[in-house]
């Protein structure tokens, strides 16, 4: 079994992503959908043993050991990150093509109240949303455009790292977890004694990360990371869930005053058969720092409905103006859009 060729597969058709695993018929997905390639189920022996050609021992043994593994991977000029698992005791491997280069602000479609959000000094920016809807991408942007406009430090804290950065006018450290460091949390704290100004976080997984996280942010460092959540309140409710409850009303404290702004982003399948970003962008100011405090997360979406002077905007909207330009559905805006009494009832 050549792997090698997969993945040439999955760069001439311009698929997101590969799906190999021993039992199953190879697949990638193309605009959205999987599509099953035409090859037969892959055995077991035959897929260990193009895996084994992908890694060394030592990590070999050490996948063996977690039973997971991330890592990148070049191939035909095209990256990958790669995840590596079992399912019924068999190995799996899931791999995502990485572009080549970083889009302009104008190829993801970044709004102007987004890539005014990188002119920030100091405090948390977090991007939301599910698996696959481009947070990484949208990162990269912002932190490019920080690359292109300033003289900064940045620091990114990746698992693996994803998209390679040039030096412009900032100088980039990109820190790989496994390779450059053992946790987040732990390049985290030491990141803060390498005179950053902008730190970059792959993912706040864990409470000890994400108190990491806020401590830089609150003390002079503009922090950008991810969560999985479907919209920008969730957010909230998803990072104090993590905490005791002793240390809750604390967290929410400090949220209040070191959150910038949230994005929540979601891809929905566009009327070309291409794939349509929508983002809801909630703005930390005055009338949402108070309701974090008391943690009345469900009101949130009323303040963000009623500030778009300031830049925000809710999902829904976000959908209806794609609806409306012509890019989705009527149907697909209707699936997609989130009755909003249902979603403050859930808070």
């Amino acid at each position: 079994m050549d792997i090698s060729s997969y993945f040439k597969q999955a760069i001439d058709q311009k698929a997101s992503d590969l799906h190999l695993a021993a039992g199953s018929i190879p697949a990638l997905r193309v605009e959205g959908e999987l599509m099953k390639l035409n090859h037969g189920v892959l055995e077991e022996k035959e897929m260990e043993e193009a895996v084994r050609t992908l890694i060394d021992e030592k990590t070999w043994e050490r996948f063996n050991r977690k039973r997971e593994l991330d890592f990148s991977q070049e191939f035909f000029g095209g990256r990958f990150r790669v995840n590596l698992h079992y399912q019924e005791g068999k190995i799996a491997m899931s791999a995502r093509l990485i572009p080549s280069k970083i889009p302009t602000p104008g190829e993801i479609n970044l709004s102007e109240n987004i890539y005014n959000l990188t002119h920030l000094r100091d405090g948390l920016i977090i991007v939301t949303g599910p698996s696959g809807s481009g947070k990484s991408t949208t990162l990269a942007v912002m932190l490019d455009i920080i690359n292109k406009e300033r003289r900064a430090h940045i620091i990114t804290i990746e698992d693996p790292i994803e998209y390679l950065f040039e030096e412009k006018q900032s100088i980039i450290e990109q820190r790989e977890l496994g390779t450059d460091t053992i946790t987040f949390a732990s390049a985290l704290k030491y990141a803060l004694r390498q005179d950053p100004n902008v730190i970059m976080v792959g993912e706040m997984r864990d409470l000890e990360t994400i108190s990491a996280v806020l401590t830089a942010a609150e003390t002079g460092h503009l922090v950008l990371s991810t969560l999985h959540t479907a919209t920008a309140p969730e957010v909230i409710a998803r990072i104090v869930d993590v905490f005791p409850s002793h240390q809750q009303q604390q967290i929410l404290i400090q949220l209040s005053s070191t959150l910038r702004a949230v994005v929540a982003q979601h891809l929905l399948p566009g009327v070309k058969g291409d794939l349509v970003v929508a983002r809801e962008v909630m703005i930390n100011n005055s009338a949402i720092a108070s309701l974090i405090r008391r943690n009345q997360i469900g009101q949130i979406y009323t303040v963000i409905q009623t500030s778009r002077k300031e830049g925000m905007v809710t999902m829904n909207k976000s959908i209806d103006k794609l609806a409306q330009a012509g890019l989705i559905t009527e149907e697909v805006a209707r699936a997609r859009k989130r009755d909003l009494e249902t979603q403050a009832a859930y808070y």
